[in-house]
């Protein structure tokens, strides 16, 4: 049956994802500071984590005698507190830029009935369409994250010892399938609901919480990175 070693995959790479505070902490700054389809966030992060463990894990099959795996593996776990330091700067510096935004009314008549306008003030030539193209580097961010997190995972190889438990090469190929939608199924899902969480909160109506939310983040980022570097 080719059910069991799929299922299998599954669950033991969603626990895998989820379970690591160091995998939640890279996608939650770049999710709580998407607008819109923030699970394409933890989709992108999912293909990168399972393209980066193929990369290892056949480096390590063919050419095991030959490369220092476990030197890459330290390097690419320092690397990793490098970039999660730099993703919690980078959303506190976010934040500060837009102290620089201001929004002013101004008071318009039309006909007989004043409104109200606002008009946000964009410096250093910045307008309302900042950054047209963020949702692209965001994707391509997260996704050279999860890459890199793969590349890290030398030890998370040992989640793939059930492939040599299995008699066919069906049933190995299954595990390994099934261990690759996993890791994207729960990291899309787990970038959903925290996109939703942020949206609701928007900083027009719920300004402070919204701050609390993404300092939150850039701690979380910045904590976890300094633990994988000492």
């Amino acid at each position: 049956m080719t059910v069991f070693p799929i299922l299998s995959g599954i669950i033991a790479s969603a626990i895998h994802v989820i379970s690591g505070p160091d995998h939640l902490a890279a996608v939650t700054p770049i999710v709580v500071e998407s607008k819109r389809k923030a699970w394409r966030v933890g989709l992108a992060w999912g293909l990168g984590h399972v393209v980066g463990m193929l990369v290892i894990g056949l480096l390590v099959f063919f050419f095991k005698e030959l490369i220092p795996f476990e030197t890459i593996s330290a390097y690419s776990e320092q690397m990793v507190g490098f970039i999660l330091l730099a993703l919690g700067a980078w959303i506190f510096f976010k934040m500060l830029r837009k102290q620089k935004h201001h929004v002013h009314p101004h008071f318009h008549v039309d006909g007989d009935k004043p409104y109200i306008h606002t008009h946000e003030h964009h410096h250093h030539g910045e307008t309302s369409h900042e950054h047209a193209h963020s949702p692209k580097k965001r994707k391509g961010l997260s996704f050279g994250i999860g890459f890199i997190h793969g590349l890290a995972g030398v030890s998370h190889l040992i989640l793939l010892l059930p492939v040599l438990s299995f008699q066919t090469s069906l049933g190995s190929l299954t595990y390994i399938l099934g261990f690759g939608i996993g890791s994207i199924l729960a990291m899309v899902l787990y970038a959903f609901i925290i996109g939703v969480l942020a949206k609701k909160v928007d900083p027009e109506h719920y300004p402070r919480l919204n701050i609390s939310i993404r300092v939150a983040a850039g701690v979380f980022a910045m904590v976890v990175g300094i633990f994988w570097l000492m």
